[in-house]
C-alpha cells in the first residue's frame, strides 16, 4: 500500500540550525493497517506526515503509495487520494462556507456558489447524522461558527468522503477537550473501520497509542525505533513502552505533552 524507502530529509543545510529531520526512514504500510505513531518533540512524527502529502520533497529515497512513485508528486495531486487532519480544528474546511458546500468540496462536486443537488444533499445528511452532533440540521450554516469538535468531525467527514488510500491524522484530538476528543477518536475508529481505510495516526497519547489501531510506531531523532504488532503489541503497557523507549533511544522520554494514561 505505502513504501517509505530509506527517506531522508535535511532542513537548513549548511547553517548553524541544520537539523535532519528525517535519518533514512524506512516504512512498509500494509493495505488495512491503522498505525499509531509515538514520540517527543521533533522525532520526525509530522515531518515524516509531510513528506508523505508531499509539503516539501524529500533529499533521498522514494514514496510508493499504491504501486505509483509519488517521490515528486506536487501535493496538490496527491491530496486526491490522500486524506489528512491537523492538530488545529480550523485547519482543513473553509469557514466563510456552509457545511453543505465545504461537503460539496470534499466530494468533488461543487464549491462556492455551485448548486448541491438533492442526491447529495441526502448522503450529506445521512453522513452528518451518524456523527450525533446535529449538524445535519445546520447544513446552511458556515463551519466558521461550529465547535472545534464539530469542526474536527466534519473534517474527518470530508477526509473519508470519497474513501483516500490513505489517511495521515496528525494528533487530531489533542486540541479538544476530553470529552470530545474521546468522541472524535470513536467516530475516527468507527469511519477507519466501516470504510476499511489505512491510516496513519500521530498521538500524544501512550495508552491510546496501545488501545486504537493494529500497529504502534516509536520514532526518536529522526528514525524508527520501534515497530510492534499483533500479540507482542497487545501485551504491552505504557510503562513497558517507556522501557522500550529508553532501550533504544538511550534516553527518558520527556516530554510534557505525551500523556501516560487515558484518564
Amino acid at each position: 500500500m505505502l513504501s517509505v524507502q530509506n527517506v531522508t530529509k535535511i532542513f537548513g543545510v549548511g547553517t548553524p540550525d541544520e537539523k535532519k529531520a528525517l535519518d533514512n526512514v524506512s516504512l512498509e504500510v500494509n493495505d488495512g493497517d491503522f498505525i499509531s505513531i509515538i514520540g517527543a518533540n521533533g522525532a520526525g512524527k509530522s515531518t515524516l506526515f509531510n513528506a508523505i502529502a508531499g509539503d516539501f520533497y524529500t533529499d533521498d529515497g522514494k514514496i510508493v503509495l499504491g504501486g505509483q512513485d509519488i517521490t515528486f508528486m506536487p501535493s496538490h495531486k496527491r491530496a486526491k487520494f490522500i486524506g489528512r487532519l491537523f492538530q488545529d480544528p480550523m485547519r482543513g474546511s473553509a469557514p466563510g462556507m456552509s457545511i453543505e458546500e465545504n461537503l460539496a468540496l470534499a466530494a468533488g462536486h461543487g464549491g462556492w456558489l455551485s448548486t448541491v443537488s438533492k442526491a447529495d444533499k441526502k448522503l450529506f445528511r445521512e453522513k452528518l447524522s451518524l456523527l450525533d452532533m446535529g449538524l445535519e440540521d445546520r447544513m446552511q450554516q458556515p463551519v466558521g461558527l461550529l465547535s472545534g469538535g464539530q469542526r474536527q468531525a466534519l473534517t474527518l467527514m470530508m477526509a473519508t468522503l470519497n474513501a483516500p488510500k490513505i489517511l495521515l491524522l496528525d494528533e487530531h484530538t489533542a486540541a479538544l477537550d476530553p470529552g470530545t476528543a474521546e468522541k472524535v477518536l470513536s467516530l475516527t475508529e468507527d469511519i477507519i473501520r466501516e470504510n476499511r481505510i489505512t491510516c496513519l495516526m500521530i498521538t500524544h497519547n501512550m495508552q491510546s497509542a496501545l488501545d486504537l489501531g493494529t500497529r504502534t510506531i516509536m520514532m526518536d531523532r529522526g528514525k524508527i525505533i520501534f515497530d510492534t504488532s499483533g500479540e507482542e503489541r497487545k501485551s504491552l503497557t505504557v510503562p513497558d513502552l517507556l522501557k522500550k523507549f529508553r532501550e533504544l533511544s538511550g534516553t527518558e522520554l520527556d516530554n510534557d505533552r505525551m500523556l501516560l494514561t487515558d484518564k
